[in-house]
């Protein structure tokens, strides 16, 4: 279906023609797999500059919203919806904002109680033999001595991630990316230096087996087990953080 193109102020040109591309995407005027018009073309419709198109395609690209191909049949095309992008977008909004502080660790470890618990519950109807050994395959690797702080954490994130996969929902599992890939990475590495490392592999076996045993009352209450400790260890952190501080002033 054809846009109306409306004119555009100047300032930000390429940002306005990209949210305007944007929304005809998104509200149906241009279809999943429709090839949009030549840049050329475009900057005809807009009455800007076949740069100033390019920009606000590359803007479209990197949201995953149109994708290029090239050959005789080629062109810019919009692009199927790809959770997987989409739930990545939303990580990096979300990391940003962790790192400047806008969430505090009460909040997180809330948010994951609440959403993960709903995982678990799911998880104990729906998982897999496949679910579980991808738990167990990262319990093992937990356990090995040689693990470096960094793998231990993607360990964990792939971990939990398993829990949410075995839930088997697609919108929650949308969610909750952005809270196992986002909020976990920052908090892990935080806590990494005053968590024992077997304490959490531990927590990750009792899961596992309440999974295995579907008992969503016992996954539960291990998950809240497991939040708990994690917000001690980090109060814990914080705490040799600021007396470290103290020492230097």
């Amino acid at each position: 279906m054809p846009i109306e193109y409306q004119d555009v102020v100047r300032t930000g040109v390429a940002r306005q023609v990209a949210d305007k591309i944007r929304a005809a995407i998104l509200d149906g005027r241009l279809q999943i797999d429709e090839r949009l018009p030549t840049e050329e073309d475009l900057a005809k419709s807009f009455g800007i500059s076949r740069p100033t198109v390019r920009e606000a395609l590359k803007r479209l690209a990197a949201q995953n919203l149109i994708r290029s191909q090239r050959g005789p049949t080629g062109g810019t095309f919009v692009s199927r919806p790809d959770p997987e992008g989409l739930s990545s977008a939303i990580t990096g909004a979300a990391t940003l904002l962790v790192g400047v502080g806008a969430f505090d660790i009460d909040e997180i470890i809330g948010a994951r109680l609440e959403t993960e618990a709903i995982c678990c519950r799911l998880a104990c109807e729906r998982r897999s033999d496949a679910d579980l050994a991808a738990m167990r395959t990262e319990i093992t690797l937990q356990r090995g001595s040689s693990l470096s702080d960094e793998d231990f954490c993607a360990s964990d994130v792939r971990f939990h991630r398993a829990v949410v996969q075995a839930a088997g929902n697609g919108p929650l599992s949308l969610m909750m990316y952005t809270v196992v890939e986002a909020f976990m990475p920052i908090t892990n590495m935080i806590v990494s230096q005053v968590r024992e490392r077997r304490t959490v592999a531990d927590f990750h076996e009792r899961l596992a087996a309440a999974l295995e045993a579907r008992d969503s009352a016992a996954a539960s209450g291990v998950l809240a087990e497991l939040l708990t400790y994690l917000r001690d260890s980090y109060a814990t952190a914080l705490k040799r953080r600021d007396e470290r501080e103290a020492k230097r002033g």
